[in-house]
């Protein structure tokens, strides 16, 4: 069985040897050494400022709102994980969609300006596929507009933007280091702040709001991380570098065989690639259905991520219509992607589109 996705394991001796730590010291959580020395390790490798662990994605872009103060209404893409939307709406804040571009899969800027009203307090791109969005344009109309920017970077680990780390854009960026990214904790998330100020705010948020013995400060929740994570963390780390080369391979073999057969996704000129998916497109939903049928009958299960269109969650209010992401999430199919996914596995993969696709 050759699934989109599998989780990368390190090194057992060396997680082992971490363990052995947490037992020897018996600190398990709230804000431990080994936590600590992952922000560390972390700020340095991917080249940002401020760096805050937290139990999940999810929470890391619910922090990042209440760090921030965001009411009424935010723009956001209808073309994400579920967590974009809902984090919103959990939040007692109104998601007002901007529709997709066709070939980045990000959201347009040119959309996201004529819907700001002024009940518009934040817009929240997402960078998918870790394909960097339009930063510069989002950067502008954000200034123009007195708003805040939060991206929902879960997938652009270690992306770069013109030589700098694409995540220092924005107010804040959040990630997701669930078992599935390219970069994991098991499960996990971290806050990229940009303003000094901001980051004693969120670092009380994540516990209880809680400031010391005495002093709780701000209403806050429960988003720690635990040591065991970021004892994972620190072993992914030591082996990253191998992990991106292999997941290059992947790519580098995926597109050389399916470029011109498949439409693709178009890169941002400006950014790096980080391989952690390999969306394909399709010419209609009959072709996508037409593919994945095929893929599955040899036990190989690609993804239809985004599916459905954010747009028609029952619980958005206002409705709102975004015609590209509806159309995309019908037929696109993102392939197996991972370290370990063998070349006889990937032309296995390869050759069945191919054969379909000429049916």
């Amino acid at each position: 069985m050759i699934n989109v996705t599998k989780t990368y394991l390190p090194n057992k001796k060396k997680y082992q040897k971490y363990v052995d730590e947490i037992y020897a010291n018996g600190w398990i959580t709230n804000n431990g050494p080994m936590v600590k020395e992952l922000e560390k390790r972390l700020a340095k490798y991917l080249g940002v400022q401020n760096i805050i662990l937290v139990s999940n994605g999810t929470s890391a872009l619910e922090i990042a709102y209440r760090t921030l103060d965001i009411k009424g209404f935010a723009i956001t893409t209808p073309f994400s994980f579920v967590a974009t939307t809902s984090s919103l709406v959990t939040n007692g804040i109104k998601p007002i969609f901007a529709d997709i571009d066709a070939k980045t899969l990000n959201i347009d800027p040119e959309k996201i300006e004529e819907q700001i009203t002024p009940n518009t307090s934040a817009i929240v791109p997402v960078h998918v596929f870790g394909n960097a969005c339009d930063v510069v344009a989002i950067d502008k109309i954000a200034k123009k507009h007195d708003l805040k920017v939060i991206y929902d970077a879960a997938h652009a680990f270690d992306v770069k933007f013109k030589g700098e780390s694409l995540l220092n854009y924005g107010d804040i960026s959040t990630l997701s280091f669930h078992a599935t990214k390219l970069f994991h904790t098991i499960e996990g998330g971290a806050l990229i702040i940009n303003d000094d100020t901001l980051v004693e705010k969120a670092r009380y948020l994540i516990n209880f709001g809680i400031e010391n013995a005495e002093s709780i400060p701000e209403l806050g929740t429960n988003a720690k991380m635990n040591e065991f994570e970021a004892a994972m963390g620190l072993c992914m780390l030591d082996e990253i570098e191998e992990v991106l080369e292999k997941r290059k391979n992947v790519d580098d073999i995926y597109h050389k065989e399916l470029v011109g057969l498949v439409s693709l996704t178009t890169q941002n000129p400006h950014s790096t690639k980080n391989y952690g998916y390999f969306p394909i497109i399709l010419k209609d939903e009959d072709e996508r259905l037409k593919i994945q049928k095929a893929l599955n009958e040899k036990q190989i299960f690609p993804r239809r991520y985004f599916y459905p269109s954010l747009d028609t969650l029952y619980y958005i209010e206002p409705k709102q219509k975004c015609e590209i992401s509806r159309t995309i999430s019908n037929k696109i199919l993102v392939l197996p992607m991972y370290p370990e996914l063998s070349e006889e596995e990937q032309y296995h993969i390869i050759e069945t589109i191919k054969i379909k696709m000429d049916a």
